[in-house]
């Protein structure tokens, strides 16, 4: 599908976009190279601007529309970099110091600007491929700002589509999963009231501290014995807020944390459980505890016809033994699940490497495999791969 030299062009824009990230709401410079690359290989319309630094680029079939098939498809891409100081130290490291592409995006744009290109070289598929061009995935919920700048409204589609690097998956290997594939992502913030006094005389005083660590061990019942022991649920207290000093007994004290779960069921299972717990617990101690939960990126669930049209093709260009049918979910969040909310669609992940030293199939990465590390790097070698997965996604369905 693609000829040596069109490769080389890839490999150096997602090489430039790795040496120019940019943070969430911030991807100026990005939304410029994909606009002036959109408008060169032909498409019918490139509407910039949408959800802040967000784009769209449309290109229109020339065949005729076959019954029964969609009128149109999306294809996203995320755009946005990692505040990460980066380790590499090959060409095109990061020229922002505290700016990284630690998580891939910089080849997901580029595979959707490689599949652009040879789906307006031909134009043999009916109706319209919407290119969406994402900002802030990474905690600024730029899919949900393209929703609410009227995406759907002014570019509709009737399937869409989304992929991930994946590290610990082989290269030329996919991963499917029915249903919830990522976790819904939430905050809290647990504000616990006590009463302060001197450390030496604590029978005087309401230690916050203590009712925090019981509220901690509680919050693990949660998950262990309240909630279906299949249905996962991660509570997690990642901070602390208390005291200045070493022999005073704070007033206050606050706990913050996260919550992750496949379903909205057990998410309110668990809101309900911890709200019940901070207005009990503290009670029994003599204090008072308020409970902010914040919900934030919900789970991201695949349709299941999407899901399946999206395996077949999978399985039709790498052969049944490289496609995974039932990949391990992963509790991690993604923004694209805003979007399957409205329209019916499917999230995979695209194998980037299972090993990351010097003798592995990506030699510029010299860290672990692991996303949002300061060694990581998307390797080039999916480029083609993912762009064929597109472009025969839509011959099939659009062909």
């Amino acid at each position: 599908m693609f000829i040596k030299d069109e490769l080389v062009e890839f490999y150096k824009i997602r090489q430039d976009l790795h040496a120019n990230p940019e943070l969430k709401y911030q991807e100026f410079r990005t939304s410029k190279l994909i606009e002036k690359y959109l408008i060169k290989i032909g498409c019918d319309e490139v509407v910039t601007g949408i959800g802040g630094t967000g784009l769209v680029g449309v290109l229109r079939g020339k065949i005729k529309k076959k019954n029964n098939f969609p009128n149109s498809i999306g294809l996203r891409a995320d755009m946005d970099a990692l505040p990460i100081d980066e380790k590499n130290t090959f060409s095109y490291k990061s020229t922002k110091p505290g700016v990284m592409h630690a998580c891939g995006h910089d080849g997901h744009v580029t595979i959707l600007l490689a599949a652009a290109k040879k789906l307006a070289e031909t134009r043999d598929f009916s109706g319209n491929v919407n290119f969406i061009f994402q900002p802030a995935e990474e905690g600024g919920a730029g899919g949900k700002a393209m929703l609410e700048d009227g995406l759907f409204e002014n570019f509709p589609v009737d399937e869409i589509y989304a992929l991930h690097n994946w590290p610990g998956i082989s290269v030329g290997s996919f991963g499917f999963k029915s249903g919830a594939i990522m976790a819904s992502s939430n905050q809290f913030e647990i504000t616990i009231h006590g009463k302060g006094g001197h450390a030496a005389m604590p029978h005087l005083c309401i230690d916050p501290v203590v009712i925090a660590s019981h509220l901690i061990q509680s919050f693990q019942v949660i998950s262990s014995r309240i909630v279906d022991p299949i249905e996962p649920a991660v509570i997690s207290v990642t901070k602390i807020e208390v005291g200045e000093t070493a022999n005073i007994i704070s007033d206050t004290c606050k706990l913050l944390g996260t919550v992750r779960t496949f379903s909205f069921e057990t998410l309110n299972q668990v809101e309900t459980k911890m709200r019940d717990i901070c207005e009990s617990l503290p009670k029994i101690f003599g204090g008072r505890g308020f409970l902010d939960f914040q919900r934030q990126y919900p789970p991201t669930i695949n349709h299941i016809d999407q899901y399946e049209t999206a395996i077949n093709v999978a399985e039709e260009l790498v052969g049944k033994e490289n496609v995974n049918r039932k990949v391990r979910p992963s509790m991690g969040a993604e923004d694209f699940s805003y979007m399957l909310q409205k329209c019916p669609g499917c999230y995979f992940f695209l194998g980037n490497g299972t090993t990351y030293d010097k003798n592995a199939d990506n030699k510029n990465a010299l860290g672990p495999c692991m996303l949002h590390n300061s060694q990581y790097d998307f390797n080039d070698k999916l480029i083609a791969l993912g762009a064929k997965f597109w472009v025969s996604l839509i011959n099939k369905r659009l062909g």
